[in-house]
């Protein structure tokens, strides 16, 4: 398959046709990460890894104090 590099505003951009993209499990607005070496620019979906509450404080060295928040209403808001 070919693709041919155009102008897309002040950048330039390849199309991949969507083919391609459901072959890799891949869609539209998927972020992915651009690796560039000698042989071209590979294109690799960025996988998201939902991290556990332990994950997320790993390393955390100190102490958590928590206090209760109290809600008012502030206007004509519906609680």
């Amino acid at each position: 398959m070919y693709a041919t590099i155009q102008r897309w505003g002040n950048s330039n951009a390849i199309r991949i046709p969507k083919p391609v993209l459901d072959s890799l499990s891949m869609r539209e607005n998927e972020r992915v990460e651009l690796l560039v070496d000698k042989e071209g620019i590979h294109i690799v979906p960025l996988k998201r890894k939902h991290k556990s509450l332990d994950e997320l404080f790993e390393g955390f060295e100190g102490s958590y104090d928590f206090e209760e928040v109290g809600f008012s209403r502030a206007g004509r808001e519906v609680l």
